[in-house]
């Protein structure tokens, strides 16, 4: 008849209508509490004093990178979840692209530049004021994101990790490893949880890896990942939890 369509039909879970409304429901709370966990996080830093150091200074960008990484795809995927329509036109299609490779990649040299944020904590502990001083922490920052979305491929977050475990090796009291996994057990569970469940999607063998799992791992590592980050880093902070009840107490003051 003439007609043409350029763009794509993302099928997604069609094939499984039962199943879109359960998931509609299941990721909009899961992207609300993403950007619940990440803005506080977010505003906490920039509020409260005791928490702008290098460590909530990486922390809150890596919550505001989260905030863009879930935005980039979710809203989208919730649409095409509800509706008949699933298609997304040519030039759509390559922002998205581009928006979600830029950051995933800004995400991989982030947690790069946080190990050795915790590196210099925990092996340089006398010098790491002078190590860490406002200015390396910007341009770090700044040149995670500038390198993300040139998407290049320098990597070297094996190398802090390894310089860490060393330094823990070293102590010989079993209170002063406690003391330095607590200072970087939450950014070690950020990095297991982001780099596991994308190894497992793209290293699984073929003859047993079906359409459906690689779907569910893949929310899993985009939207599951970025709200449990806040959690984790919370959970057993007591800086960023006392941050938290001098906000609530302000509140209920004012």
């Amino acid at each position: 008849n003439g007609s043409s369509f350029t763009g794509f039909i993302l099928l997604g879970f069609s094939d499984r209508p039962q199943l879109e409304l359960v998931l509609f429901v299941v990721l909009l709370i899961f992207y609300l509490f993403t950007l619940l966990g990440n803005t506080t996080i977010i505003a906490l830093s920039h509020l409260d004093p005791h928490l702008q150091t290098p460590m909530y200074f990486f922390l809150s960008n890596l919550s505001f990178l989260d905030l863009c990484y879930t935005t980039s795809t979710v809203p989208q995927l919730l649409v095409h979840l509800r509706r008949a329509d699933k298609s997304i036109s040519f030039g759509g299609c390559i922002v998205q692209l581009f928006v979600a490779l830029g950051l995933g990649g800004t995400e991989c040299i982030l947690l790069g530049v946080m190990a050795f944020d915790r590196y210099a904590a925990i092996c340089r502990p006398l010098h790491y004021t002078v190590v860490m001083h406002p200015r390396l922490c910007a341009l770090m920052a700044s040149a995670s994101w500038v390198i993300g979305f040139a998407n290049s491929s320098l990597q070297t977050v094996l190398i802090s990790y390894g310089r860490i475990v060393r330094a823990v090796l070293r102590i010989k009291s079993s209170a002063g490893q406690r003391k330095v996994f607590g200072t970087c057990g939450s950014h070690i569970t950020v990095v297991s949880l982001f780099y596991g469940s994308a190894i497992y999607a793209y290293l699984q063998p073929s003859n047993n890896y079906s359409q459906d799992q690689g779907k569910f791992v893949s929310l899993f590592y985009t939207i599951v990942t970025p709200m449990v980050n806040p959690i984790i880093y919370t959970l057993r902070n007591k800086d960023v939890m006392g941050a938290m009840k001098k906000m609530i107490c302000r509140g209920h003051d004012s």
